[in-house]
């Protein structure tokens, strides 16, 4: 199966390639103090069971190990959001101040994420351009606020949260680099999923993530977000958005049969829980302006089984090439 490139995403691939080029984080070592480690592990897992339900289910099916390592990641990524997301005065004096804790081996022992962190990044040799790449990402929220194409948003959208997938890659393991274009793909779908559920939310922070020129082409501006009134113009814009994110959905699964076996339902699952966002984002109308969208526990639970079949299904394809596609 030839996996097509569109047009906005070729320069993400050659980030992911450069990237993969680079060392493991340098300077970054694993702790020889059992109990601290074990420490700072479980302190990343009560992080991730506090902040993240969806992430800590779908972890939570990793063997303990993975788990662990998947939980000190999530526990680095929150952290590194919590800083820009709550700007104050001296916010680039505290994303330089972590950077530097977080990707390197100077820490203090009461420092727990970084203490796990800095143990994972060498226990599954995380290519230090990944880190990087995240916290750059993350710090174009401090300059940022306005996209005017889908392609300018896909790139913020591999900064945040494509590179959290291919850093997944390197924790649950892959047979095979052609699973690159595929953890993109996920990324940027999950990340317009969350842009679609908190543009209010956004919104009120002076933010719009959606595309300028793609709210001007169904006759909307920003007067209409902060109207917060569902109306059809923004029903038809929702629709349009929705559907390109599922095809995302749809096409980026086939890359989770490239991963390790022991990975693929807890990836499946993370994947499955998002998506499902926007069932619940139709099912109200597609007003995400009184409510915010989500998957109750329970309706997670219950989409287990389902991701399990689709996981254990013989391949319906697998990249072979990568083949360019004006999109």
């Amino acid at each position: 199966m030839t996996l097509q490139t569109y047009d906005w995403e070729s320069p993400l691939l050659s980030l992911a390639y450069k990237a993969t080029r680079s060392d493991s984080l340098e300077g970054v070592t694993a702790t020889h103090d059992q109990d601290l480690s074990r420490m700072a592990y479980r302190h990343c897992e009560e992080l991730t069971s506090e902040h993240s339900r969806s992430f800590y289910l779908a972890s939570a099916l990793l063997p303990r190990p993975k788990r662990q390592a998947i939980r000190a990641f999530y526990a680095f990524c929150r952290t590194t959001d919590d800083i820009v997301d709550y700007p104050a005065d001296d916010t680039q004096t505290r994303l330089d101040d972590w950077r530097r804790r977080a990707l390197t081996s100077a820490h203090a022992p009461d420092d727990l994420v970084p203490v796990a962190w800095s143990d994972t990044c060498t226990r599954y040799h995380i290519p230090k351009h990944y880190a990087y790449q995240f916290i750059d990402g993350v710090a174009r929220d401090l300059h940022q606020a306005r996209y005017e194409t889908f392609a300018e948003l896909a790139e913020y959208c591999y900064g945040v949260a494509s590179t959290v997938g291919l850093i997944s890659m390197h924790i649950v393991g892959f047979h095979t680099e052609q699973a690159i274009p595929y953890a993109i793909r996920l990324g940027v779908a999950l990340q317009i999923t969350n842009i679609l559920r908190d543009v209010a939310e956004d919104w009120r922070r002076g933010r719009v993530y959606l595309p300028q020129e793609e709210l001007r082409a169904f006759g909307l501006s920003e007067a209409d977000i902060a109207a917060g009134v569902v109306t059809p113009q923004w029903r038809e814009f929702m629709k349009f958005q929705i559907d390109r994110n599922r095809r995302l959905y749809r096409e980026a699964w086939p890359g989770i049969a490239m991963l390790h076996r022991e990975g693929r339902i807890a990836i499946g699952a993370a994947a499955d829980f998002y998506s499902a966002i926007l069932n619940d984002i139709e099912a109200h109308d597609y007003d995400i302006f009184s409510r915010r969208a989500h998957v109750t526990g329970w309706g997670k639970v219950r989409r287990i089984p389902g991701i399990w079949w689709r996981i254990r299904q013989p391949k319906s394809g697998t990249a072979t090439k990568v083949a360019a596609a004006n999109v």
